[in-house]
């Protein structure tokens, strides 16, 4: 997924605006909108809280944050109307002191085309009052109490990369030392893949977070699994350092949650990301994916001796001929003057053949494999797969390597899909410009459907 979702080009590109100072531009290169201005934040919080969210700028690495978004199953998406706390400030005002969060935001499921990322600040004093900037017509704009970061700034601060391998487990694996709890609880989470080795320390950095030396954390598992986690955290340290009273010792106690209970939603809750195991370890550790595939910075994390081999080649080279079986002999397509052509047969041979055709006739195999490159995405390695995931300008450049930029689109599947993007783009400019109420029907409606057309796009201009 994230082949597509963060490619290459994008890591490089953001990288590169990053190091020389130009966050703005790397969250351009990381398809990440700002929803907030400098003067702005500085006229309404103060210059000294201004600067605390310039030093995070310039340090934030979009591609980074975008690597290690929630996504959702089966194509692993962005999480869509999701609100995502990435740093906290507190700002005084005439009221007395109020929270300010500088937040990440998915657009809704409707306005989720081009899966891009808005970055705003979220202001607590005004919280349901005057919606800031990003939040008009979101379906959640305060900040989700699961999906949080700013407990995991090694997630997207470049300045904390390093502290991955430890909070992952990657150093150490965790330790169990004074755990105690129930066997059902814990083996159901197991079960379920969750990082369970891990949640005592991050327990005890969600209390701290909360200025608390002991208490209870929510965990949860899943859509209907919820576990209580009760932290000593004086304790907990004690028996990290080899200062407990004894080996029957137990800092954290892990209980089951029987029925509905509304006091739970006064507990601190333990974060998403602490509470299911990084996938990029999980991957290195069962041999699935080389540290080349990774993102750099988590690359250096996990496996720090790693040399990196240069860049990695897409699995198909576009503009390379196919092979295909035509009547018992292998013949190659492709690319003649931007048009695909069948190289192994005469021009007179294929005039024959597309007047056969025409009457109705059975086309050659090479004929037969041009047509269904220019109809079905299936045919173009990741077209659609690039398009769900946002990266037109990597979609149209295999397009184009295939079938030429000058190329006539077809009518079929192809075709549809890069419409169906060019609609998705301009349904999320109008969830951006605050048009949500009257265009979410009708874009919901809308999306996914061909509008009939006189004139045939070519794909160099059609976006």
């Amino acid at each position: 997924m994230r082949e597509f979702a963060v490619p290459p080009s994008m890591i490089e590109t953001a990288t590169a605006r990053r190091a020389v100072g130009d966050w703005a531009g790397a969250c351009a290169a990381a398809g990440i909108d700002i929803d907030f201005d400098m003067r702005s934040l500085t006229s309404a919080h103060g210059r000294g809280l201004a600067a605390q969210v310039r030093a995070d700028l310039r340090h934030l690495a979009p591609d980074l944050l975008r690597w290690h978004m929630p996504r959702i199953a089966p194509d692993g998406l962005l999480r869509p109307g999701l609100t995502l706390t990435l740093a906290r400030y507190h700002a005084v005002g005439r009221a007395g002191p109020y929270p300010v969060h500088l937040v990440a935001r998915t657009p809704p499921a409707w306005a989720d085309a081009g899966q891009r990322i808005g970055l705003a600040l979220w202001d607590g004093s005004r919280d349901g009052v005057r919606p800031e900037a990003g939040g008009r017509g979101h379906p959640h704009p305060r900040p989700s109490r699961r999906h949080r970061l700013d407990l995991h700034r090694h997630l997207w601060d470049a300045r904390r990369v390093g502290e991955l391998r430890e909070r992952s487990g990657a150093a150490s694996g965790g330790s169990r030392l004074g755990w105690s709890w129930p066997d059902d609880p814990v083996v159901a989470a197991s079960e379920r893949g969750c990082a369970v080795e891990r949640w005592a320390d991050e327990a005890a950095i969600v209390l701290r977070a909360e200025g608390r030396s002991s208490g209870t954390v929510l965990v949860r598992c899943g859509a209907r699994q919820r576990l209580l986690l009760d932290l000593d955290l004086d304790l907990h340290l004690d028996l990290e350092q080899g200062l407990g009273p004894g080996r029957g010792s137990t800092a954290l106690r892990i209980t089951a949650v029987d029925g509905d209970d509304g006091a739970l939603g006064s507990l601190p809750v333990l974060p998403d990301a602490a509470t299911w195991p990084l996938p990029d370890l999980e991957l290195i550790r069962a041999g699935a994916i080389e540290a080349d595939r990774l993102h750099p910075l988590v690359a250096s994390a996990l496996v720090p001796d790693h040399v990196r081999s240069g860049p990695v080649e897409p699995p198909e080279g576009a503009g390379r001929p196919r092979i295909v079986d035509c009547r018992g002999e292998r013949h190659r397509i492709g690319l003649v003057d931007g048009a695909l052509v069948a190289l192994d047969h005469d021009p007179a041979e294929l005039r024959r053949e597309e007047l056969l055709v025409e009457l109705t006739g059975t086309p050659l195999p090479c004929l037969r494999a041009i047509d269904e490159a220019h109809r079905r995405p299936d045919c173009l390695s990741g077209v659609r797969e690039r398009l769900d995931h946002g990266d037109i300008a990597g979609a149209l450049a295999v397009v184009e390597g295939l079938l030429g930029p000058e190329a006539v689109l077809r009518d079929g599947a192809l075709r549809d899909e890069l419409e169906s993007a060019a609609r998705g783009r301009i349904a999320y400019g109008l969830y951006r410009a605050g048009l949500t109420d009257l265009t979410r029907d009708r874009v919901r409606s809308n999306v996914g459907r061909r509008p009939t057309r006189h004139r045939r796009p070519r794909i160099a201009t059609f976006f």
